[in-house]
């Protein structure tokens, strides 16, 4: 970081003008709606029936200023590290013992994914729960993301963030603190223990996949080794690598080009989002809202559509793809937590291969999505593990 960089973090409040908010509905208005197949339901993606009534439910139903109102009542910040700018939530506990706990979020979700855990984890005794159990919370939105967004320069990779993360919170005066993590938070959190092990007490995430399952193929003398649970999950990840691979496939490539559509379509975007709640929510739930209130999906899309950062937040994957330094390649010692959710791919054996694993849950509930799907149950997790190394 230059010397000369700007290191002040100013107070920030979310005020969208009015006339993104008209412009917003103009466009739902005026979308120029695809065909599809008779009966063709969600297999060959975002069903256009309820496409249409979900758009139309955004466009009359849904209130952005209610939304707007809940998320200014957390303190939110922006500050400027490596020449991106970074927006946070700074959550102080009540408890003066409370222990910093960082937060990162994935794709496609943004900080809306933590709002249901600040209370309970910030602030326990207002909750049923111990007050020794308490948390000073930074939640950021990842470089590219949301009001962090977008990036001005190449390389903001998984590493590159897991660094700003570290020089965030030694910029809130941080010296030891926890770090948790979900899709690529479940990347960005190991990697920050990586980075900075003297200030990491520890590392808890959901929705592992890199440096937590296997890549390319396991030999048959491994396989026979095997679990049965650990062949299930063998057999997830391959169907995910052949049928639910296109979103990255195109976002690891051709980011820019994808950029067009979703910026200026909201449609484009909302079904870009929500086809991947649909399919990563637990499968129990046959639509998104049966996993997620539909309010705080639309209020994660919103954040993708009012910043403009649908192209941002998808060239991550091409940074990390066309980058030598995102796959860890040496074992964290920091003690490591996974919550493995009902349909998780993590296992344990190539977990253990890169990381330090002092804990390890298994629930039989829950999906991709766990702090909006399983709030309970991943607050009690995080609130056990960090309790054995406060």
């Amino acid at each position: 970081m230059a010397d000369n960089a700007d290191t002040t973090v100013h107070p920030f409040r979310i005020e969208i003008p009015q006339a993104q908010l008209d412009d917003l509905r103009t466009r739902l208005d005026l979308t120029r709606w695809p065909d599809e197949l008779p009966d063709a339901g969600w297999e060959y993606g975002a069903s256009l029936p309820y496409l249409r009534e979900l758009a139309a439910y955004w466009r009359g139903g849904y209130d952005w200023r209610k939304h707007e109102a809940a998320l200014n009542e957390f303190p939110q910040y922006l500050t400027e590290i490596d020449g991106a700018r970074v927006h946070f939530l700074h959550v102080r506990s009540p408890e003066p013992d409370a222990v910093p706990l960082l937060l990162t979020h994935g794709w496609p979700g943004s900080i809306v994914e933590f709002l249901g855990l600040i209370g309970p984890l910030s602030d326990p005794r207002a909750h049923g729960g111990d007050p020794a159990q308490a948390f000073h919370l930074v939640i950021p939105s990842i470089p590219g993301f949301g009001f962090s967004g977008p990036t001005r320069e190449r390389g903001w990779n998984v590493s590159r963030t897991a660094r700003a993360w570290a020089e965030l919170m030694r910029r809130l005066g941080y010296e030891r603190y926890g770090a948790h993590g979900g899709d690529l938070g479940a990347l960005i959190s190991p990697e920050l223990g990586r980075i900075a092990p003297e200030s990491v007490i520890g590392v808890h995430v959901n929705a592992a996949s890199v440096g937590f399952i296997p890549l390319g193929p396991v030999p048959d003398d491994v396989q026979a080794e095997l679990t049965d649970q650990e062949r299930r999950r063998l057999a997830s990840i391959a169907t995910f690598t052949t049928d639910g691979f296109g979103y990255n496939a195109i976002q690891s490539t051709r980011p820019q080009t994808l950029a067009y559509g979703l910026t200026d379509s909201p449609v484009g975007q909302l079904a870009w989002i929500f086809e991947k709640f649909k399919e990563w929510t637990h499968s129990s739930a046959q639509l998104p809202e049966d996993a997620v209130d539909r309010d705080v999906l639309l209020t994660n899309v919103m954040l993708y559509w009012l910043t403009g950062t649908a192209g941002p937040a998808a060239r991550m994957y091409y940074e990390n793809s066309h980058s030598g330094d995102w796959f860890p390649v040496s074992r964290s010692a920091v003690p490591t937590a996974v919550a493995n959710f009902d349909e998780d791919v993590a296992i344990r054996r190539w977990a253990e291969q890169t990381n330090t694993i002092v804990r390890w849950t298994e629930f039989d509930r829950g999906g991709h999505f766990a702090a909006l799907e399983q709030p309970e149950l991943l607050t009690g997790d995080i609130r056990e593990f960090f309790g054995t190394l406060r």
